[in-house]
């Protein structure tokens, strides 16, 4: 959110500078009036170098999607008991654990105290709170149901949650054996290879090319090992500098879903997502334009959002939802049949969620599947790669010993 710097006078007639968060100029200023100020002069205040820094998040850990979802269910179930809201807030926040998380819950519990709409208040805290979440809750409390909305935001996180945990779940064992296999083949160039280069020293002749590339690769490693660690690094900073970019993230998306054995399966994760969040929003009475920004908003692949923006802009201009969408080709036929007889039967948002529970079956399945895939494939890299080192140190023993037998 944007800060401004003002300068304003009090009733008293003393003039006070300060620096203020605000959606824009003329917010800041009706927020200063309403606290019976005369402002002098107000300005937006330009990030400095330590504002920039901060905006890297270098040390800062975000809040848990888990301790987001447990908040989400325990105010849902205070608020049906016909907890008040600032009760419920209050005791919520002496039983979470995580600073961070708790410090926003008491802001939170602050601003709604000094009369801000909730979703105002959630609004500040981007955060711990997404767009989603904040449309939800307005339109709970524009429509008086607080508490179904609750109910109804807790069972979609819940639900995204559980999903991501399978699609982690699924990256996790390559990871872990790659990273094994990394420390490994570290170990054997920097602490077992050398003892072998000694030992091929005294034999006076010359090495095999694959011993002699293993004896090349672990002389690099120990004398330009900032640069095995320095390049990779400035790489990431870049690449990371470019996905940053609106450009470098859509190329990105698009590459990413065109992978052969990921890109079905994020499809489908990206299918099920949409799907559950539109089903939820429109459920809970959010207009159908706002609902469509805020999931394209929530998509997280700029490929998923654009076709999603463009649907869209073609809904507002008369057009039902499912002709853009399947124009987009993006989203399975699948989809768009089942989307099209919900807006024929005006039962949208239960063909939604029954999408959204198809298509977490299939990404289970698809999970299943490559796991059962890349494990061998990860073994088998991991067999080649250290079987390969040992193989190459073992090559001059093997001439050795035909050389002697020749001799004796």
């Amino acid at each position: 959110m944007p800060q401004f710097a003002y300068k304003v006078r009090a009733a008293a007639g003393n003039v006070t500078n300060g620096v203020m968060e605000s959606a824009d100029q003329r917010a800041a200023v009706d927020h200063l009036r309403a606290q019976r100020m005369i402002v002098l002069e107000i300005n937006e205040k330009q990030p400095g170098l330590l504002d920039n820094l901060k905006k890297l998040n270098l040390f800062k850990a975000g809040i848990p999607a888990k301790e987001i979802v447990l908040f989400s269910r325990q105010l849902s179930t205070l608020v049906s008991a016909g907890v008040a809201l600032v009760s419920g807030l209050n005791i919520l926040a002496e039983q979470i654990q995580h600073k961070g998380f708790k410090t926003i819950v008491l802001k939170v519990k602050e601003d709604i105290e000094a009369g801000q709409p909730i979703a105002d208040a959630l609004k500040k805290h981007p955060d711990a709170f997404t767009d989603l979440y904040v449309a939800m809750i307005r339109a709970g409390e524009v429509g008086g149901i607080l508490d179904i909305i609750l109910e109804r935001l807790s069972n979609y996180l819940e639900s995204a949650e559980a999903l991501r945990l399978k699609v982690k779940g699924a990256m996790m064992y390559p990871m872990v054996v790659s990273s094994i296999a990394a420390l490994v083949t570290v170990f054997l160039l920097v602490g077992v290879i050398p003892t072998f280069k000694e030992i091929f020293s005294s034999f006076g002749a010359e090495l095999p090319l694959p011993t002699r590339i293993v004896v090349g690769l672990s002389d690099s490693l120990q004398h330009q090992w900032y640069l095995y660690l320095g390049v990779p690094g400035i790489l990431f900073f870049l690449v990371k500098r470019w996905l940053k970019t609106e450009n470098g993230k859509k190329i990105f998306d698009t590459k990413v879903l065109q992978l052969p054995l990921f890109g079905p399966l994020l499809r489908k994760v990206a299918v099920a997502k949409f799907t559950r969040t539109l089903g939820t929003l429109v459920k809970s009475g959010v207009p159908i334009l706002q609902a469509m920004e805020t999931v394209a908003q929530t998509a997280g692949n700029k490929v998923i959002e654009g076709a999603i923006m463009a649907a869209r802009e073609s809904i507002r201009e008369g057009e039902r939802i499912a002709d853009p969408l399947k124009r987009s080709g993006v989203f399975p036929p699948m989809v768009i049949q089942m989307i099209s007889v919900g807006e024929e039967t005006g039962n949208m948002d239960v063909m939604l969620h029954k999408i959204a529970d198809f298509y977490d079956q299939e990404v289970e399945q698809a999970i299943k599947g490559l796991t059962s895939m890349i494990e061998p494939i990860v073994i088998v890299f991991m067999g080649i790669l250290i079987g390969g080192i040992v193989i190459a140190m073992f090559i001059p023993m093997f001439e050795l010993g035909n050389l002697a037998s020749k001799q004796g």
